[in-house]
């Protein structure tokens, strides 16, 4: 990674697109483990985690990760999903998040030297080229050892830096004996018997952390 001490540093985190990441490599990500190795690579302003929420807050599996994530050190940004039927008549959700993103790099490149992306959405490639044409820097993190690559090529070509999320696993990886570790405290807890009784122990972003 090409980063300098005296830099300012922001990443915008697109929540279900860096799982996804991670999950296809086989690791969890330990999010303090990732705020810590920017934060001494450079002089970290803000990190954004984006992603969309089901209205049934008591039952959403990436509640507990957001409020984890909202109290150490990340700004969230939050929608509701919303939930449509195509035209096969099935029911479908969707929480697209690249408008909040769109507009909150903008908003923040003035005040940032470095923008750091982790998403391989090819939908991005022309929000980065307007970022560097406003004089900032801007690294993607995404991934390009499984195939297909889950980075877009028009996105992986736009960014003055590709740092591939396989060679951040070592510092960012979570030990998976937290995970059991946690899971179990969880399913002893009262307060989450009857969930797991009902809908089973989550196996979903939740477990991130």
């Amino acid at each position: 990674m090409l980063f300098y001490q005296s830099e300012r540093i922001g990443l915008f985190v697109d929540g279900p697109n860096l799982y996804n990441c991670a999950k296809a490599l086989g690791f969890d990500i330990d999010y303090k483990r990732l705020l810590r190795l920017f934060s001494e690579k450079a002089q970290l302003v803000r990190a954004y985690y984006y992603t969309a929420l089901m209205d049934d807050q008591d039952y959403s599996p990436i509640r507990p990760l957001v409020d984890w994530l909202d109290y150490n050190g990340f700004t969230m940004v939050t929608k509701p999903m919303k939930e449509y039927t195509d035209s096969f008549g099935r029911r479908k959700v969707k929480g697209n998040m690249d408008i909040e993103i769109a507009v909150d790099m903008m908003d923040m490149a003035q005040h940032l030297d470095h923008i750091v992306l982790f998403s391989g959405d090819g939908d991005f490639r022309r929000l980065v080229e307007s970022v560097q044409k406003r004089g900032r820097r801007v690294s993607v993190v995404s991934t390009i050892r499984l195939q297909p690559p889950l980075i877009a090529d028009e996105l992986r070509r736009q960014a003055d830096v590709f740092i591939d999320l396989a060679d951040l696993m070592q510092y960012i990886q979570r030990n998976p004996q937290e995970r059991e570790a946690r899971l179990q405290q969880r399913m002893e807890d009262p307060r989450w018997q009857n969930r797991f009784a009902e809908r089973g122990p989550p196996t979903g972003p939740e477990e991130e952390r």
